[in-house]
Order: structure tokens, then C-alpha cells, then sequence
């Protein structure tokens, strides 16, 4: 068994028996012990009660997180002639239509946030297996197939989160970094679970919320009590 680093051990030891903590508590701790030669994202992840694999227990949806990511996110914007430039003007990074879907075929996928305007579906549609696992895929339904292009890039670039449950019925996310505020922290971790608390679906049974937990990229992990992130729970 690898010997644990004195920066590791003594996190470990300061999570030790911590569990089912206040949003903010959980805050305070992660951030307190994000320690690394980099600023680490603060990340949640959400144990749902639901199985993805049917289509009336798929939780996905989009949230713009009050205080922003911290990360910069790079966009591509499949679109041609006057929502091209329009995606240009807004600050896309990469702007195109075949010449961009024949770039993503050919294995390079330089973007975080992919954009469409409705015309251009049938030529993105082609890049579902490439796109879909990456969770890339325009999709109306968190408004990355519209024609207002600039409200589309400029969100995906001032802070909105997309989210989506993975096959075991988690839903993952960064909510910003260790060096935020703790108060702006704790405002973007509420304003997340909140948005998956809405996105709850028709066909979801039981308790729908089971687990939140905190954590920082290279960190240990903390629950958070659901009651207290979501107060209806």
C-alpha cells in the first residue's frame, strides 16, 4: 500500500468523522484543505434515486451558477453566414459547419460547450457517438440548439453548468474554486442542488435525492445533509 503524504494524511484526518454537515460546514472544509499547487475546482456530486436508462427517470438540465465556474470555457458554435458571425462577435472560440464536424471526426475535440443553431442538426447529428458520451451534444432542451447564438455563448461562457445523471443515477459537477469565497461558494452549491431538485422527473420514485457530497480536485470528499442543501427535502 502506497505511504499517504503528510498534505493527503492530515486532510483525511481533519474529514475523519464528518459527515452529513451543513453546506456551509462542508465548504469551509473542502476550501480549508484545498491545498494544492493549483486552484482546485470545488466539485459536488449527487446520488439520485432514479435509473437513467429510462426515459422518464433522465435528469439533465442547466443551471447558471451565481458566481460563475472559474474555468474558461471554450465554445463551438456550429452555425453559417449572419449566426456565424453573430457566434464570432459573442466570443466562440471555434465557429463552422462541415469543416467543424469533419474536425470532430477526425478526433480533435478542442471545446468545452457545443452550440447549434436548428439548420445545422442534420450535420451535427452525425457526430452522436463522438459528442453524446463527452455529454457535447446540442440539445434544445438546455438550449444549445437555438438561433439566439449569443445569449447561448455568452451563457456558456459567464458560468452555466450542464448537468446530467449518469448511468448509476449520479449527476457530477464543478461549482467553482478553492479560491472563491466561501459565501459565493455555498451560494453556487445551493443554487446547483437546487436546479437538480427542480429537474426531478415524472417517472422518479422513493426518495429522490440519497447523497450530496463535497469535495476539491485533489481532496477527500464530505456529505452534506440533503435536508439542510435542500430544505423541502
Amino acid at each position: 500500500m502506497a505511504k499517504l503524504g503528510k498534505r493527503t494524511k492530515a486532510a483525511r484526518e481533519a474529514f475523519a468523522g464528518k459527515d452529513n454537515i451543513t453546506v456551509e460546514e462542508a465548504v469551509s472544509l473542502v476550501k480549508s484543505h484545498a491545498n494544492a499547487k493549483f486552484d482546485e475546482t470545488v466539485e459536488i456530486a449527487m446520488q439520485l434515486g432514479v435509473d437513467p436508462r429510462h426515459a422518464d427517470q433522465m435528469v439533465r438540465g442547466v443551471v447558471g451558477l451565481p458566481n460563475g465556474t472559474g474555468k474558461t470555457v471554450r465554445v463551438a458554435v456550429f452555425a453559417r453566414g449572419p449566426k456565424a458571425d453573430e457566434a464570432k462577435e459573442a466570443g466562440a472560440d471555434i465557429v463552422g459547419a462541415e469543416d467543424l464536424m469533419e474536425t470532430v471526426q477526425g478526433g480533435t475535440i478542442e471545446f468545452d460547450r457545443c452550440i447549434a443553431t436548428p439548420d445545422m442538426m442534420p450535420i451535427v447529428g452525425r457526430l452522436g457517438k463522438v459528442l453524446g458520451p463527452r455529454n457535447l451534444m446540442p440539445n434544445p432542451k438546455v438550449g444549445t440548439v437555438t438561433m439566439d447564438v449569443k445569449q447561448a455563448v455568452e451563457d456558456a461562457k459567464g458560468g452555466q453548468v450542464q448537468f446530467k445523471a449518469e448511468k448509476a443515477g449520479v449527476v457530477h459537477a464543478g461549482v467553482g474554486k478553492a479560491s472563491f469565497d466561501e459565501a459565493k461558494l455555498v451560494e453556487n452549491v445551493r443554487a446547483f442542488v437546487d436546479a437538480v431538485a427542480k429537474a426531478k422527473p415524472s417517472g422518479a420514485k422513493g426518495t429522490y435525492m440519497k447523497k450530496i457530497a463535497l469535495s476539491s480536485t485533489m481532496g477527500p470528499g464530505v456529505t452534506i445533509d440533503v435536508a439542510n442543501a435542500v430544505p423541502e427535502v
